[in-house]
């Protein structure tokens, strides 16, 4: 697989804070790429410095083969923003808002008439079309947001907490559409969110603390890594669990046993299987992975750097 963006010992100060502090990374082509951290830790200037918003102190950006110091238009093209915060014209209709973003990239009359209807039919807004976007609910501003990044078909989406505040209902329609573009279109997903259970879905994932990567791999090496595997254990007495001598926590219905890896797990289930008639075995979360790797726990807000 192509590298469609790399990233080489990129740094970016404010006065005395470094907020981006010496980092390399590498996205592959057509990958779910998860950029994770705490508010502050470096995340949205990262991405400023790549969409070309914020001019970086030292290192080198290069998006698809192009360099953001001699390419920088070149490389908004190939890019699609979802911004924490709506970037949406409030008072004006949905098409108007697309129309006007579609005339920056020179998409106008029937393409962008072709376009448009492809986009409300992707992210189910036909019936929004006329509509005012400020009084749209926070859900269909969200869908009008994607299709705002969408309107000149970039090769990579950044999303940047684009299910913050969201129902469950309106998150699952968003990313069924995101996998499809990337299934069917081959497009590169980087993605920041304080929702774990889609940074799990990630087939690449980096951690950034204070600036600085604090550990970078798939989901399943992270886990490995950083987390132990839990066994929970039902219809079982307390005094049972204490001659196995690991920690162990109470649940509804049972106990949950902390083991190091899975392997530690059968083994132990080898050795006592008369214990072992009613449980279950889980790896550790990617919200224990963070909570290691830097611990802390990660929260919804903005990212101020």
């Amino acid at each position: 697989m192509t590298d469609i963006i790399r990233i080489e010992n990129l740094s970016k100060s404010f006065g005395e804070i470094k907020a981006v502090d010496g980092i390399n990374f590498k996205v592959r082509e057509g990958e779910l790429f998860a950029f994770l951290g705490i508010n502050g830790a470096g995340k949205s200037t990262t991405i400023s410095i790549i969409c070309g918003q914020l001019k970086k102190d030292a290192g080198k950006v290069t998006v698809n083969g192009k360099d953001i110091e001699t390419n920088p238009d070149e490389i908004k093209r190939e890019l699609g923003v979802v911004f924490q915060n709506s970037v949406l014209d409030m008072p004006l209709t949905v098409t108007d808002n697309l129309k006007s973003r579609a005339a920056l990239y020179g998409i106008h009359g029937k393409e962008f008439n072709e376009r448009l209807e492809e986009l409300a039919s992707l992210l189910d807004f036909e019936d929004l079309l006329n509509r005012t976007v400020g009084k749209l609910s926070g859900g269909q501003k969200r869908r009008i947001d994607i299709a705002r990044a969408l309107i000149h078909s970039p090769k990579i989406l950044i999303l940047d907490e684009p299910t913050t505040g969201l129902d469950p209902q309106t998150r699952k329609k968003l990313w069924s559409v995101i996998e499809n573009l990337r299934r069917e279109q081959k497009m590169t997903v980087f993605l920041t969110t304080h929702y774990m259970e889609e940074a799990a879905e990630a087939d690449y994932v980096v951690i950034l603390d204070s600036g600085k990567i604090a550990a970078e791999g798939t989901p399943l090496e992270l886990k490995n890594k950083y987390t132990g595997d839990f066994i929970s254990l039902y219809n079982v007495k307390e005094e049972d669990l204490k001659p196995i001598g690991l920690p162990y926590e109470s649940i509804r219905d049972g106990f949950k046993i902390s083991v190091p890896d899975t392997g530690a797990a059968t083994e132990l289930i080898l050795k006592q299987p008369k214990l072992f008639t009613d449980y279950e075995i889980v790896k550790g979360k990617m919200d224990d992975v963070f909570l290691s790797v830097t611990g802390k726990k990660l929260s919804g807000g903005e990212d101020k750097q």
